[in-house]
């Protein structure tokens, strides 16, 4: 690999991953008009069918796309480069978080609150967007169908994979597409999966080992195989290991059972948990970092060196695993995309992800609306501003996302 050829790239990564706020719905928006628009690393098709696939994955979704952007660019030495690059800005961040959570040093969050008008404005650039690659009437049956499903069952944790495996079903109805003449020859590569298996059995055994024998120690192989295991389990992205996580670290250690057997277990203050899934919310990057967070104040009592080693252990057990699944299941997805029936199928899951971010950007707007009611009409005007200027932005003028983000900052502080 020349790593010196790579370097616009990471270097356009590096801006991504500091200026990516709204979670993965305004991400997505973000890089569309990064990677695509401004830079075309990719085509607009491709980066959707990507991120349809991470979608069926378990794991951190919007990581996995920024990962397999960079697999597509050199491989999968660029694909840990880019990984790195893009979670280390949230994960310092949520490091941080951990030594200096305080009430005072909460108040920057109120600085913030354009944050999400701005992530609403890319969520529905990426929509109209996406929308130039509905072109048949089978196709807008699929994101209307999603799209009202999504929209009725938002908050339900496995509706955003059955959603696209319904699309992909509907999609491969009908006469099959011509296949491809050059079959795609992408390499499968099986030590992702070998390590992936083995970390996990290894990982297991010994957090049970600790647990049951009581190791002076046991912390770090609890809190790596927590991770590893949200990481290798967890669908639906941070909607989904938020509440785990408060279930894991906060309800349970509560319970009397737990009380009476394993008092040793890892427990989170339950305001200190609630103020942190807020701040990921409200920084860029992706939201999975908030088990830096959780991996800091789990081994906050032995010391600055203990915490700090909590944060990586933490932050490497919950992106390593998605990161395996990923590089190995995706040049298998690519080999089968040749045929006709696949290739119908995928156009059927593109059009259940457009589906998907329509009912999306509805039911934030539903929200946000109902958010307003008891609020001054000042703050409605504002937001709508900051998300039609955001949109307008994005889709009239050639303003990189950073510097949207960055005005969007600016403004929350003014």
């Amino acid at each position: 690999m020349r790593f010196s050829k790579h370097l616009p790239f990471f270097r356009d990564v590096l801006l991504f991953s500091l200026s990516a706020f709204g979670g993965p719905q305004g991400q997505l928006g973000m890089m569309i008009k990064s990677f695509v628009e401004k830079k075309p690393y990719i085509s607009l098709k491709d980066l959707v069918n990507i991120n349809a696939f991470c979608q069926l994955m378990p794991g951190a979704t919007i990581t996995q796309t920024v990962s397999l952007v960079g697999y597509r660019q050199g491989g999968v030495w660029v694909a840990i480069i880019t990984l790195l690059i893009w979670t280390t800005p949230a994960v310092l961040l949520m490091s941080a978080l951990s030594f200096v959570l305080s009430s005072n040093n909460l108040s920057i969050l109120q600085h913030l609150r354009f944050v999400q008008p701005m992530a609403l404005g890319f969520l529905a650039f990426a929509s109209i967007k996406t929308y130039a690659m509905i072109d048949t009437k089978q196709k807008w049956f699929i994101v209307f169908v999603s799209a009202l499903v999504t929209y009725a069952l938002f908050k339900t944790p496995w509706v955003f994979p059955i959603v696209l495996l319904c699309g992909g079903l509907m999609g491969s109805i009908g006469k099959p597409a011509a296949s491809l003449q050059r079959a795609v020859t992408s390499r499968l590569r099986l030590f992702p999966i070998l390590l992936f298996a083995i970390l996990f059995l290894l990982a297991g055994f010994l957090s049970e080992a600790a647990r049951k024998d009581s190791w002076k120690n046991r912390t770090p192989f609890n809190v790596f195989e927590n991770m590893y295991r949200f990481g290798s389990i967890v669908f639906g992205g941070a909607d989904v290991l938020i509440p785990v996580m408060y279930n894991q670290y906060v309800v349970r250690p509560e319970t009397e059972r737990i009380k009476r057997t394993n008092k040793d277990v890892i427990s989170i203050d339950r305001n200190a948990f609630l103020s942190a899934s807020g701040v990921v919310r409200a920084i860029p990057g992706p939201a999975f970092s908030i088990s830096a967070f959780i991996g800091g104040m789990a081994m906050s009592d032995r010391g600055w060196g203990h915490q700090m080693l909590g944060c990586f252990l933490a932050a490497t057990g919950i992106f390593l695993p998605t990161f395996l699944l990923v590089i190995f299941f995706y040049p298998f997805w690519e080999n089968i995309q040749q045929y006709g029936r696949v290739q119908n199928t995928m156009a059927g899951v593109n059009a259940a992800v457009v589906g998907i971010m329509t009912a999306s950007i509805i039911y934030l707007f539903k929200d946000t609306v109902t958010s307003f009611v008891d609020k001054p009409i000042l703050d409605t005007i504002l937001f709508f501003a900051v998300f039609c200027s955001t949109f307008f932005l994005l889709y009239y003028t050639r303003i990189s996302a950073p510097l949207i983000a960055l005005g969007c900052l600016l403004l929350g502080f003014l």
